[in-house]
């Protein structure tokens, strides 16, 4: 039966052609404006490391001083270099690292190629195992190399294209702001988007292209980049002497770096608490001036905390689905018009022994057809749309795209709607008498 509708509804697009163009052009309209909303917004929530973002938790304390304090705040976004050390060396997760973003120059060995400006990240010896980061050559360094402030580096696959033509440059040298580090790994092209491990260096922000140990990067004086809050001047040493590493040193009253730990949900509790006994303790001590004050937040409550997905792309979506409302509303007048129109026709095949469940079938697969091939013309409209949001100048941008699952979502949402939209038209059209119509014949 289900072959003899479509039959009939392909009939019935060609005696009404225009009618049947209104509410393609309706239902496509509707279609076009959801799906590009809703498709930035679906890469825009995301979960960014689905495997295991809820092994994946972001530390937060309140260490800066009294002053500003305002109770029931929650505590700074970063930590200071104190802390993030102090917590690194009790190691109570699976996995821990502190980090901070850095820029550096580049200079190839290649003469023919000038020094670049480079991106990358300043971290600990976990940062890879905990993200998952991929390689495609060698390995990232171990703790040892950590804390003998190892010149080693990895490199991000369009790097070492640069570098070294894409060959297995493990081993081989960089130089970088002037100082050799040695290739220990390169990575597989690996992109996190948002960057929610480090928030400050921009949500959606290109990738980095080399990795250093943190340690090895603060004797060599190389520049950080991202957030700092300094509440104090940078401590002197106990000599006497200024600090040499000034805001970034490790007693400096400034919070800088990020600081993440890998373990089991069941143990959030426990280490929740240890950060409370570390706070009350750093208090006594003389360090902090608020009352204890933490947090710990797996990955996508670190990124619903920073409302990652903008404020603009949620109204926008919003708005888009209302307008969908009002094509399907079209949509519907057109439909009960359009069967209205076939009660004659309606009324013989009452006569003729159909039953009112068939016509009501028949007509929704009319409706569902209409939809299928508004869903068609949307799609078009929806990647000219992601086109358009492309051009745009915000970070997000490039990731525009509309993937399988957006695809698919496209054309379910588009007969859906209008099998919804003709659901009253159908009722009304199943309805009809048949002695009324055949009389008036």
């Amino acid at each position: 039966m289900f072959a003899y509708y479509l039959d009939l509804a392909l009939r019935s697009f060609r005696r009404n052609s225009v009618l049947t163009a209104l509410m393609v052009v309706a239902i496509a309209l509707g279609i076009g404006a959801s799906m590009t909303t809703l498709t930035v917004f679906h890469v825009l929530s995301g979960d960014p490391i689905p495997q295991k973002s809820d092994h994946l938790f972001y530390v937060q304390m309140a260490s800066e001083s009294i002053s500003g304090y305002q109770p029931g705040e929650e505590p700074q976004d970063q930590m200071t270099r104190f802390d993030a050390e102090h917590l690194l060396r009790d190691a109570r997760g699976e996995r821990q690292a502190m980090m901070s973003g850095m820029n550096a120059v580049v200079e190839p060995a290649d003469p023919n190629l000038g020094p670049m400006q480079q991106s990358g990240r300043m971290t600990t010896a976990d940062f890879f195992a905990m993200f998952d980061a991929p390689f495609k050559y060698g390995n990232g360094w171990t703790r040892t190399e950590d804390e003998g402030r190892a010149r080693v580096i990895v490199l991000t696959d369009e790097l070492n294209e640069k570098l070294f033509g894409g060959a297995d440059s493990v081993g081989r040298t960089v130089r970088l702001d002037q100082h050799e580090f040695t290739v220990t790994g390169v990575l597989e092209p690996w992109s996190v988007q948002p960057m929610f491990y480090d928030i400050t260096q921009g949500r959606f922000a290109d990738q980095e292209e080399l990795y250093v140990p943190f340690w090895t990067a603060m004797d060599l004086k190389l520049e950080s980049s991202g957030n700092m809050n300094c509440w104090a001047p940078p401590a002197a040493l106990e000599d006497g002497e200024p600090d040499p590493e000034g805001n970034r040193g490790v007693n400096a009253s400034c919070a800088w770096l990020q600081y993440w730990v890998e373990m089991d949900p069941s143990k959030a509790d426990d280490y929740l608490q240890y950060l409370s006994n570390y706070s009350d303790q750093q208090r006594e001590a003389g360090r902090f001036e608020r009352p204890t004050n933490v947090r710990l937040r797996n990955v996508m409550e670190w990124l619903e905390y920073n409302q990652v997905v903008p404020g603009d792309v949620r109204l926008q979506v919003w708005l888009a689905f209302g307008f969908l409302m009002v094509c399907l509303l079209n949509t519907v007048g057109l439909l009960l018009a359009k069967f209205l129109r076939r009660s004659s026709e309606i009324g013989v095949r009452r006569a003729l022994g159909a039953s009112r469940g068939a016509i009501f079938a028949q007509c929704l697969v009319e409706a569902g057809m209409v939809g299928l091939a508004g869903g068609v013309l949307g799609l078009g409209l929806a990647l000219l749309g992601l086109w358009a949001v492309r051009q745009q100048p915000v970070d997000y941008a490039p990731l525009a795209q509309l993937d399988l699952s957006m695809l698919l979502v496209t054309f379910v949402l588009a007969v859906a709607s209008s099998v919804v939209a003709g659901l009253l038209p159908a009722w009304r059209a199943c309805q009809v008498a048949p002695a009324i119509q055949l009389k008036s014949q």
